[in-house]
């Protein structure tokens, strides 16, 4: 895949006009759609914290289940290329959102814990390792600049 490119594209609709628009910050919803071309429609909330659904996926949720997601993709391809076969997967992510003295805030750490079963004890140190690689070619991780962890645990039948 080296030398190509990949477009991505979504399209964002807020749904929270209702009636005044921005009128006040305590008066417009916080609601919105994700459109992707061929897929269902994504619906999205602010954090509760900022006024936002509760019920809905928030921006801070999808970050973390982007970077769990891609890195278990990475990992299994990884393990079906060097032979592990990986029979079960589960991983709880957590992020860290730290914010300023002025409102600003940012992730300064994610923690993967994925739990890997493996069809032969011979494959669980192999398994590990691979933890890191996938780490490595994760686009995801490779793409944002907070610390990921990964806290793996590699089992057998």
């Amino acid at each position: 895949m080296s030398g190509k490119e990949h477009e991505y594209v979504s399209r964002l609709v807020w749904e929270g006009n209702t009636g005044e628009g921005t009128a006040g910050y305590e008066r417009y919803g916080r609601g919105y759609r994700v459109e992707i071309d061929g897929k269902p429609d994504l619906a999205g909330s602010a954090d509760p914290m900022f006024r936002g659904d509760g019920a809905l996926h928030n921006p801070e949720d999808l970050f973390v289940a982007a970077i769990s997601s891609c890195h278990m993709l990475s990992y299994l391809a990884l393990c079906a290329r060097n032979g592990v076969r990986v029979l079960s997967y589960e991983d709880e992510a957590r992020g860290t959102l730290r914010f300023d003295g002025t409102g600003a805030g940012r992730f300064v750490e994610v923690t993967l814990t994925p739990r890997v079963r493996v069809a032969r004890a011979e494959d669980v140190p192999l398994g590990e390792q691979l933890h890191e690689l996938a780490h490595e070619t994760c686009y995801i991780a490779s793409s944002c600049s907070v610390a990921i962890r990964h806290q793996p645990t590699v089992t057998t039948v």
